[in-house]
C-alpha cells in the first residue's frame, strides 16, 4: 500500500521536477542561504505589493522577514518550498494558532519563529513526502503584535512589530516626533510606556523611571542624544506608548514688554524672572506688587495667586514655578497710566485680566 503511495507522489510532482530541470542555471542561484544565515524571501507579486501599500498597519518594508519573528494568529504567511512551485501557498495563522497546509494538515505556528516553523515544516516534509525539502517562509501581513502610539508623534495610530525593535526604531515608524514649528507646541521632555504584564527584571537605566508596575517615563532628551550610552528600551506587543505634548505657559498684561506664548520643550516648568525675561522684561508702568499667577486645579477651576515681581527681583522673596497652563498675569500701574494720559492702558489692563479670570 505503501509503495502505491509513493508511486502517486512521484506522477504528482513529476510534472513539476521535469519543469524545473530545465530552468537556465543562474536561477539554482536563487535558492535559499543556509539556516545559519537571516532568512530573506523573494520581492512580492504587484497584487501582494498593491494588499501592502492599502495597509494602513504596515509601517515597514515587508519584503524581509526576521528569523526571530514570533507568529501570531492572524498573520498571512506565504511558504515555500523550493524548485517545487506547486508547493507554494499562502495561510492565514487561525485563532488556534495552526496553519493547514499541502500533505500535512493542520500545523502549530503561534509562538515559533519563522525560522523554528521553517525547520519543522522541513522536517515533516522530509520524513515521509519530499527528499531533502528547503523551505521559505515569507510574511505576507503581521496582525499579531500591535503597538500603539499616541500623542506628539506625526502619524499617531496602531503598528504591526515585524520582529525585535526598541523604542527609537517604533517612534521611526510613526514618522518621529512632532516638533513646534509645524504650529503646535511640539513633544515635551517625556514619553511613557504602558505594558501590561508590568516591567519585571527591568535593568536601572540612566533617564528611565518606573512610575507604577506597568508604566515607564522615559526621558526623549537622554533618548535620543545620549548616543550610545542611552537608554535601550525594547517595545513588546500590546505596549502603549504615549509621547507627552509640551507644556505651555502664558505671560500676560499690560505690565509686560511682549506678551508670549512660551514652549516647554525640554522641560517640566519655568521660574517667573525667567518667563518675565521671555517676555521682554516690565514697562515702566508695570504693577510689580500686583501679579499674579492663574492657575486651573484638577477640577478646572481657575485659582489665583498674588505674587510681589518687585519683592522677587529684589531677592526678598521665593522666585515661583510655572508650570504647564500657567498664566503670568502683570497688569499696569492704572494711576500712573491716568497720569499720562492713556486711558486705553488702563481699558486694556482691565480687558486682560477679565480674559483670564474665571
Amino acid at each position: 500500500m505503501k509503495t502505491l503511495f509513493n508511486i502517486s507522489l512521484i506522477i504528482l510532482f513529476a510534472g513539476g521536477l521535469l519543469t524545473n530541470e530545465i530552468r537556465p542555471l543562474c536561477a539554482q542561484d536563487q535558492g535559499p542561504s543556509s539556516d545559519d544565515q537571516q532568512q530573506t524571501s523573494s520581492q512580492p507579486t504587484p497584487e501582494q505589493g498593491s494588499e501592502d501599500s492599502q495597509s494602513a498597519q504596515s509601517a515597514l518594508p515587508t519584503n524581509v522577514t526576521n528569523p526571530d519573528y514570533v507568529i501570531g494568529p492572524e498573520d498571512v504567511l506565504t511558504i515555500d518550498v523550493f524548485n517545487l512551485p506547486e508547493m507554494k501557498q499562502t495561510v492565514r495563522v487561525e485563532n488556534d494558532g495552526t496553519i493547514s497546509l499541502r500533505l500535512l494538515g493542520p500545523v502549530r505556528a503561534e509562538g515559533l519563529t519563522t525560522l523554528q516553523l521553517k525547520h519543522d515544516l522541513q522536517k515533516a516534509w522530509g520524513k515521509d513526502y519530499l527528499q531533502d525539502p528547503q523551505v521559505s517562509i515569507f510574511v505576507k501581513t503581521f496582525h499579531a503584535r500591535p503597538v500603539s502610539l499616541v500623542g506628539s508623534v506625526v502619524k499617531p495610530g496602531l503598528y504591526q512589530l515585524p520582529g525585535p525593535r526598541n523604542i527609537i526604531q517604533v517612534l521611526a515608524m510613526a514618522g518621529g516626533l512632532t516638533k513646534s514649528s509645524t504650529g503646535g507646541p511640539g513633544a515635551g521632555r517625556y514619553l511613557y510606556i504602558t505594558r501590561k504584564a508590568g516591567f519585571d527584571n527591568l535593568e536601572p537605566m540612566d533617564g528611565v523611571d518606573l512610575v507604577a508596575p506597568n508604566k515607564l517615563r522615559v526621558d526623549i532628551k537622554k533618548l535620543l542624544f545620549a548616543n550610545d550610552q542611552g537608554p535601550d528600551i525594547q517595545v513588546k506587543p500590546l505596549d502603549l506608548i504615549t509621547v507627552s505634548r509640551a507644556g505651555l505657559v502664558y505671560v500676560v498684561g499690560d505690565g509686560v514688554k511682549a506678551p508670549e506664548r512660551i514652549i516647554l520643550e525640554d522641560q517640566d516648568s519655568m521660574t517667573v524672572l525667567q518667563a518675565l525675561a521671555v517676555a521682554q522684561g516690565l514697562t515702566s508702568n508695570a504693577a510689580k506688587s500686583h501679579a499674579k499667577i492663574l492657575r486651573r486645579n484638577s477640577s478646572g477651576t481657575m485659582t489665583e495667586h498674588p505674587i510681589n515681581v518687585n519683592a522677587i527681583l529684589k531677592g526678598k522673596a521665593e522666585d515661583p514655578s510655572l508650570a504647564d497652563n500657567d498664566v503670568l498675569f502683570v497688569p499696569g500701574s492704572t494711576g500712573k497710566a491716568i497720569g499720562k494720559s492713556s486711558i486705553a492702558t488702563a481699558i486694556g489692563v482691565l480687558s486682560g485680566y477679565l480674559i483670564f479670570h474665571p
